[in-house]
């Protein structure tokens, strides 16, 4: 199938057939350069990334399982630098169309596999997500994405940026098809019953532009009556801010230590801004890392709170809706900002979190998030596919 948004990475198209008569048959997928296939060098989007490493002898745990249920492999996606990005553009590879909002970005890191999957190149794609990379594109895009629970999915054979922060995810155009890859990845069916309590997080829906608010109401409306019982909390009693200002504190030490090695090796070229964000990682000092440790902890305990067994969260999945592509970075900087704001709290606490698409602001998509307890993954997946037979 050709590729006419810039979704893939350079170079010759993989084709792999997935196993026949598997859960999946009949499904295409397409794979983050950060995955591992094997024979097939990981570019991590980054041109020397690759340079004197092996080429993977196996699938990673994420390919393997999409392959091994039935679903064909159809090319490599393009990632922003070693994942280290928001946004979706890529000074190697460039940035791939988002065919929901022309002329903005995809959303990033996974932009690739987001672009692709919002095209109807493939049915499902592979993403990661450290900061809100499957989140924020899936919002962008009008796409279906998950978060899955911290360490719930193996992340064998994916390339890691900051191991306490990093989880595998994936894309889907429909509920249906969502539901269909969420139960093999997770291993486990996607039930009937759904969760009884649903909090509105109001301090994220004062945070995100008035016009996003506005047009996800009517999704937390369907929400609300689907679960039956509604009530409105503070999600980050410390602030929104806080929340971010600890995120960034911990994931860009953990990045710049990750890449460390490879830095002091090779020098590799990078564009300024994520040569930028490893330096800064490079340079926290401890005391801020402490206290980020703490706040860490706090938000953990806040996010049980709110989130007992059967309580569901909402909130928007991004504060507006894709930016234009290709401007400069003091404009997109402060976006970056905003973007996690929202988002800090899935590196930070770990919870499962769902994006479910069906609003737009001047026709562009933005995504309304649901958040559940650790492990109610399927649950989430559940709520989506609910509220898409709602809407039918």
């Amino acid at each position: 199938m050709s590729d006419d948004i810039g979704a893939f990475v350079p170079g010759p198209r993989i084709h792999i057939e997935g196993r026949p008569g598997g859960p999946l048959s009949g499904l295409t997928f397409a794979a983050k350069d950060l995955f591992d296939v094997a024979g097939v060098p990981t570019g991590g989007g980054n041109h020397d990334w690759p340079t004197g490493r092996p080429i993977p002898p196996r699938h990673s745990w994420a390919v393997q399982t999409l392959l091994d249920a039935g679903a064909t492999l159809i090319g490599k996606t393009i990632t922003d630098e070693v994942s280290l990005g928001i946004l979706g553009e890529n000074a190697f590879d460039g940035t791939p169309k988002n065919v929901r909002a022309p002329g903005r970005v995809p959303g990033g890191s996974s932009s690739g596999s987001a672009a692709a999957v919002a095209a109807g190149i493939c049915d499902t794609a592979l993403g990661t997500d450290t900061g809100g990379s499957v989140r924020v594109p899936a919002s962008f895009c009008g796409l279906y994405g998950i978060r899955p629970t911290h360490g719930r999915i193996d992340t064998t054979g994916m390339m890691p940026q900051a191991p306490t922060s990093d989880t595998t995810g994936w894309f889907a155009r429909d509920a249906g098809t969502f539901a269909r890859v969420s139960s093999v990845m997770l291993a486990e069916p996607i039930p009937q019953a759904l969760p009884t309590s649903l909090v509105v997080a109001v301090d994220t829906f004062g945070f995100a532009d008035a016009d996003v608010a506005q047009a996800l109401h009517p999704l937390v409306s369907r929400l609300t009556t689907v679960i039956g019982h509604c009530r409105e909390d503070i999600m980050a009693p410390q602030g929104l801010s806080i929340w971010a200002r600890a995120q960034r504190s911990l994931q860009p030490v953990e990045a710049y230590n990750t890449f460390k090695s490879w830095l002091d090796e090779r020098n590799p070229r990078f564009a300024f801004s994520v040569a930028r964000n490893l330096v800064l990682g490079s340079m926290i000092p401890a005391a801020e890392q402490s206290w980020a440790a703490l706040m860490r902890q706090e938000v953990r305990a806040r996010m049980a709170h709110l989130l007992p067994q059967g309580a569901i969260l909402c909130l928007p999945t991004t504060p507006f809706p894709a930016p234009i592509a290709g401007q400069p970075l003091s404009v997109l900087d402060p976006l970056r900002d905003r973007i996690t704001c929202l988002c800090a709290q899935g590196g930070l606490a770990g919870h499962p979190q769902v994006n479910i698409p069906g609003a737009t602001v001047d026709g562009l998509p933005v995504g309304l998030s649901i958040i559940g307890p650790r492990g109610s993954d399927a649950s989430l997946v559940a709520v989506a596919r609910a509220l898409e037979a709602r809407a039918a």
